[in-house]
């Protein structure tokens, strides 16, 4: 999946659909940001594979339904939750994983538009993360 999350965040929303994540590259953007919509967008195709799955003993659609449903809830964790801190659950870290993540999604952010950006991905951290001392100043 972190392949196609790095796919769909570098072209899609960097792409054809940057007019609702734009707002998620602004300093402060608010409680809830169109960004926001993208768990609909998400959302819509994974009940309708569980359903249809479900009412027509199709376990191929329900298990791909599922999984997006877990990757969302994975995501939601990841990026809302330990990257941004929208909730402030795991504010307080010293994890090194966790702090490379952090630092890696803080240079994604460094760039304001929809170019020249970086590191798209999810849960792979490139290298390069790891070898500067860094300590956090809070969210993103």
């Amino acid at each position: 999946m972190e392949g196609i999350t790095w796919v769909t965040h570098r072209y899609v929303m960097h792409g054809i659909l940057w007019m609702l994540h734009k707002d998620h590259h602004q300093k402060k953007p608010g409680a809830f940001e169109k960004n926001d919509l993208f768990f609909v967008i998400f959302a819509v195709p994974s009940f309708l594979l569980i359903l249809f799955g479900t009412l027509n003993n199709k376990y191929w659609m329900q298990a791909i339904g599922f999984g997006i449903m877990a990757y969302g809830a994975a995501y939601f964790l990841v990026h809302d939750v330990i990257i941004h801190q929208r909730f402030k659950w795991f504010s307080r870290t010293s994890n090194p994983y966790i702090k490379r993540l952090r630092r890696a999604h803080k240079m994604h952010h460094k760039h304001l538009d929809k170019y020249d950006g970086e590191s798209f991905g999810m849960l792979w951290v490139h290298k390069r993360y790891r070898e500067k001392p860094h300590t956090e100043s809070g969210s993103n």
